[in-house]
């Protein structure tokens, strides 16, 4: 009876260890074909994710053709740029956080040493977006998913060399982009993008996320 029992449960442990890798992967399968565009109230598992999001600390101010010539509300930086024989739209130092669960805080350096800040107060409700792009068939666990979680909100305060762009009615839309599967990981968001729009500026930065390098628990 019991090696019955024994033959029954080495089999069992046997199957496990042959399909549970793939169970436990299509977990977080993404199916073909997906296109997923959801706007809620971030809970507690979306704040957590946040909270694990690091910035790299370089950005980039975002630049066209027309130059300086679309960019209002940063004249010290238009006169910086003027000033100086190579462009300053790359490089600037990047000190940025979520701050207790209610606002990101971006302070940027430029490349001359000026300094400005903003600060971002959480919106009520933010947008996750994932789609397949059909750019990879054939993947074993489903394609691998684009990805954005987007935040538009108000302007709460600005210091420095963005104090004078920022007024009532100015915004923001904070992106976060990446790749991954059907489940949500801090490392699958590689980049950001803050854009700034109002009465007396627009503008935007970009730049990279040092937790998509963070290694997987």
């Amino acid at each position: 009876m019991f090696r019955k029992y024994f033959n029954a449960l080495l089999v069992t442990l046997m199957l496990m260890s042959t399909f549970s890798p793939s169970i436990f992967a299509c977990a977080c399968c993404a199916e073909p074909g997906t296109y997923y565009l959801r706007t809620s109230k971030p809970d507690s598992f979306y704040l957590g994710l946040l909270n694990e999001i690091t910035f790299s600390p370089k950005a980039d101010l975002y630049m066209t053709e027309a130059g300086f010539d679309m960019i209002r509300g940063l004249d010290p930086i238009t006169a910086e740029d003027e000033a100086a024989e190579v462009s300053i739209t790359e490089d600037f130092n990047l000190a940025a956080a979520f701050v207790n669960n209610k606002a990101w805080r971006f302070t940027f350096k430029s490349p001359g040493g000026k300094i400005g800040s903003l600060m971002l107060p959480m919106p009520t409700q933010m947008v996750s977006f994932k789609v397949d792009t059909h750019d990879e068939d054939g993947r074993p666990n489903g394609p691998l998913l684009y990805k954005e979680f987007r935040f538009k909100g108000s302007v709460g305060s600005a210091t420095g060399f963005t104090r004078s762009g920022i007024v009532k009615g100015t915004t923001f839309f904070l992106v976060f982009q990446g790749r991954g599967n059907g489940c949500d990981e801090v490392q699958n968001f590689k980049d950001w993008r803050l854009e700034i729009d109002g009465p007396r500026a627009s503008y935007a930065f970009y730049g990279k996320l040092s937790s998509a390098d963070k290694p997987w628990s």
